[in-house]
This record gives C-alpha cells, structure tokens and sequence, in this order.
C-alpha cells in the first residue's frame, strides 16, 4: 500500500479568516441558484421514475396496492435517504467547506492513522477513491440522459422531431458545456429561476390529482411499503432498481456543497424541492388509481390538454438544467483529487470572488462532454441508457455511508452503537438498491463500472508514481549542509535581497535552487 495517503483535513478558512455563513438575502440569492445547480437532477425524476416502475419488463402492474406501495417506496426513500442521511448528517462532513465522497475520506483518513490502524486507513481511502470513481461514470451519464430525454418528450406532442431527436441532443450537450466556463455563480442566476419554475409547475400539476383522491396520501404509512414486497416478492425488490431514480441526485447534492454551502442547499430542500417532489409523485399516483391505462407517461398524463404543450417546453429546459449537478460536482472532486495527490495538475478557474467552491476545469468539461456525446451516439435512446443509471451512484453511496460512520467515531466520538445504528440505517437502503441494480450490469451497467475502474486505477497509479518519483529526489537530493559548505568556499556574488525558492519536501537542497545557481551563478 506504498504512496496510498490523503493530506490532512484544514479548518474552513479562506484568507486566513474563518468563513461567515450567508445570511438574509446572500442566503436566499444561493439558494434559488442551488435549485437549478445542486437539485436539477433530483428535480427532473418524476419525468420517468414512476414511469420506470409502472411499465414494462421491470415494472409492476398499476393496481392500487401497488401503487400506494411504490408511493410509499418512494416518499420513504426521499425522506429517509435525502432528508435525513443527506441533510441532517452527511453535510456535517465538510473539509474545508468542501463535500463529496473524497472530502469525506480525506477527513476520517488521518484520524484513522493516528490510532495505529495502517491497513483499516488504507483500505478507506481505496473504498474513497472508488466512490469518486464511480460518480464520474454517473457524472458522464447523467448529462446525456437528462438532456437525450428532454429532447425525446417532444415525441409526446409531435412524432415529427424523431429523426432529428440524436443531433439535437448532442447540439445541446455541446452547448451547455460550452458555457460552463462561465460558472455556477452566473448559471445559477440563470438556471435557479428556470428551476423555481419547474418545481411550481410539477407541484402545481399534482396537487388537484391529490385533492381528488385524497386516498393516496395513505402510502405515507409504512405498512404499503412492506405490503408490496410481500405481494410481488422477488420482482418487487428488482422494482429498487426504478425506484433509486427518485434518488439519483442524493451524492451530486453532498459533492455540490463547496459551491453553495450547506445552509443554502438545506433551505433550498425544505421550502421548494421537497415540497413540489412529493406533491408531483403522489399527484401521479393519484391519476393512476383514477386511470391506470395513464401508466405509459403518468407525468404528461397530468397536464394533458392546453397545459401539455407548455409542460413539454419547460421539461425540456428542466432537464438541460438537471446536468448541471454532476458537472459540477466532477470539477469539485477533480480539485480534491489534485490537492490530495491523486491527479495530474490541471488549470482551476475560479468563478466568483464570493464563493471560494464555484470553480471551472476546462480539462474536465472537456472530457465530459465528449464522453457524453459519445453516449448519446452509441446509446440513442435513454431508455437504453437507463440501464447503465443507477448502479454508479447507488455504488457511491454506500460507500459514503460506511466513511460517515468512521467520520462519526473518529471525529465526532459517536459510540459504536450510535454510529453502528446509523450504518445500518444508511446501508439498509443503500445495498438494497445497489443489489437491485446489479441486474442492470450487463444491458449497460457495465460503462460507469468500467469508467470507474479507469478513473481509479489512474488515481492509485498517480499517487503510487508521485510517491516513487519523491522518493527517487530525495535520494538523489544534494545535502542543504553540503550545499552551504560549499558557497563558503565558493564565494558567489550575491544580489541584494531575499529570494524564495518553494519546494514539496523540506529535505535536500531545493532542485529549483540548484538549477538556478548554475545557470545564473549568483544568488
């Protein structure tokens, strides 16, 4: 396990002074811009989530019982997996304002390895690097979905885009990443609007459903949950699989909080995506027990009439929208993963002058968007791609899961038996959608494992030749006293004034050093 380490965690400081929260009106101005950054994703599900579990070959039949218990399913799983893992404990976990699966590593690493425990250390920072590997394969699909479907729901007013539905996705594609360089600050004015509007709007379609069969708001009980399992048995477990879609933005929110901070993100969640997700789902089950023929799009099925059109236009927007979460969630772990040593050096760009997180990698934005096209492409439709959706974020959480639970006992001094209890809760759900989607492996699941594999055997390979390569230096390195030793016999002219030389090990005589006093021959 030799070159296998993370940097010490730092206090939340920028400038040396310790970072105020936003508050008033800077508080509410980040909020509305994380609705259309952190809670895009998220925010579009209910296009196909109780699609995907109401149709076939995966889905159920749309009887009443099973939908309070897919109603039930998914309200629990927004709860207890969004609300409270999410937003009540895993946020507490930031390394210096920054989330995400390595920033977590990052923080409970050290502390590991100050207890002695080398091999327990070094397999939590492999499980870490593996959970930010997988979020880049999710981060590569979530872009060409969201967008690849966006552009398909204009089958459901006119069939006469079909045949141009694959370059206008890729047209799009190239486009918002086009504009990326001009950050999540500038974005987030743009798209936090468009996405206080979407959420209105699917809010709005779901509330006269639920006043007209209240009845569904029983699938709050958990009974309907445990009911359909005991109904559908093995075929009701594989139902996870489209169900986690509900929760697909989850680890994008954690990885996301550099740029907007935890407060923001919270106050977001409570006072509009919450909200307006809940009345939307139950708003579609409540037309499914009126209408179970409406199984095909029980979304648009809502809006039918004069109402469709202009819902097809903004889904359309929302879904461009949803993108946003992953990319930039992939420049916040490209920044970790370069500060920790477990990626080549690339060009950060920092985007506001208010927000030390909201940042730019034109490297980044480049490799995604051809991988994205090229998923596009390869794919053509996102009914295609669905398959390969969901195993990679499912994968990082769990993983995010069992980090916590080591954040909560070396960091915060949690008892086994609270932090154990909370693994057990977190993992409960996690695993069981992870196992859910492994049937998904061979019809697509196996590109985001296959990115991931990449993605994290060049990150090991990095910190593994940086290691050798440092060690190779300091062998080689000149002696500081013999180097001193030398300029008293030597005598070289000196210039006034104090030079600087910065150097990545205090062992040795500075390389740079070196190379400057032979070329210049003074100091």
């Amino acid at each position: 396990m030799t070159g296998v380490g993370v940097s010490k965690p730092t206090h939340s400081v920028t400038a040396g002074h310790p970072v105020v929260p936003a508050r008033g009106a800077e508080l509410g101005k980040l909020a509305l811009g994380a609705l259309g950054v952190v809670y895009g994703d998220i925010g579009t599900s209910p296009l196909y989530a109780i699609k995907e579990c109401v149709t076939q070959p995966h889905g159920v039949i749309p009887n009443p019982d099973n939908v309070l218990g897919l109603l039930s399913l998914v309200f629990w799983s927004l709860t207890f997996v969004i609300t409270i893992k999410y937003l009540v404990f895993v946020l507490r976990a930031d390394n210096n304002g920054e989330g995400g699966v390595l920033a977590l590593m990052a923080l409970v690493a050290p502390t590991v390895d100050k207890r002695r425990r080398f091999r327990t250390r070094a397999a939590l920072v492999l499980v870490g690097l593996f959970g930010a590997a997988l979020l880049y394969g999710d981060g590569m699909i979530t872009p060409a979905i969201s967008v690849l479907s966006a552009v398909e729901g204009l089958d459901v007013a006119t069939s006469s885009f079909h045949p141009f539905i694959i370059p206008i996705t890729c047209g799009i594609l190239i486009a918002l990443f086009a504009v990326q360089r001009r950050g999540t600050a500038s974005m987030g004015a743009i798209f936090g609007p468009t996405m206080l509007c979407w959420f209105l709007c699917i809010g709005l379609a779901g509330l006269p459903w639920i006043v007209r069969r209240p009845e569904i708001l029983a699938a709050i009980w958990p009974w309907h949950a445990l009911r359909f399992f005991i109904a559908n048995k093995t075929h009701g477990f594989l139902v996870l699989g489209s169900v986690v879609l509900c929760i697909t933005g989850g680890e994008a929110l954690y990885a996301d909080m550099g740029h907007f901070g935890r407060r923001a993100i919270r106050l977001a969640w409570y006072t509009v995506v919450f909200p307006a997700l809940l009345l939307n789902y139950f708003g579609q089950g409540a037309l499914l027990l009126e209408r179970p023929d409406a199984a095909s799009n029980p979304f648009f099925a809502m809006v039918d009439g004069a109402w469709l059109y202009p819902m097809v236009a903004i889904a359309t927007v929302a879904t461009v929208v949803a993108s946003q979460a992953l990319i930039s969630g992939a420049y916040s772990l490209t920044r970790q993963a370069i500060q920790l040593g477990y990626s080549p050096r690339m060009a950060i760009v920092h985007t506001s002058g208010k927000t030390e997180g909201q940042i730019y990698i034109p490297e980044v934005n480049t490799l995604l968007m051809v991988a994205c096209v090229a998923l596009v492409v390869g794919f053509q439709e996102s009914t295609n791609l669905a398959a390969a959706y969901g195993i990679a974020v499912t994968g990082t959480m769990a993983i995010t899961s069992v980090l916590f639970y080591f954040a909560a006992r070396e960091l915060w001094k949690w008892s086994a038996a609270k932090a154990g209890t909370a693994l057990f809760l977190f993992l409960l759900f996690d695993l069981s959608f992870l196992l859910a989607n492994v049937t998904k492996i061979a019809h697509g699941g196996w590109f985001p494992l296959a990115i991931a594999t990449g993605v994290f055997t060049m990150m090991v390979t990095w910190k593994k030749g940086r290691a050798l390569l440092g060690e190779k230096i300091h062998f080689n390195a000149l002696p500081l006293e013999d180097f001193v030793t030398d300029l008293k016999a030597i005598r070289p002219h000196r210039v006034d004034g104090t030079a600087i030389f910065l150097t990545s090990t205090p062992r040795g005589t500075p390389g740079v050093l070196l190379h400057h006093f032979k070329h210049n021959k003074v100091l």
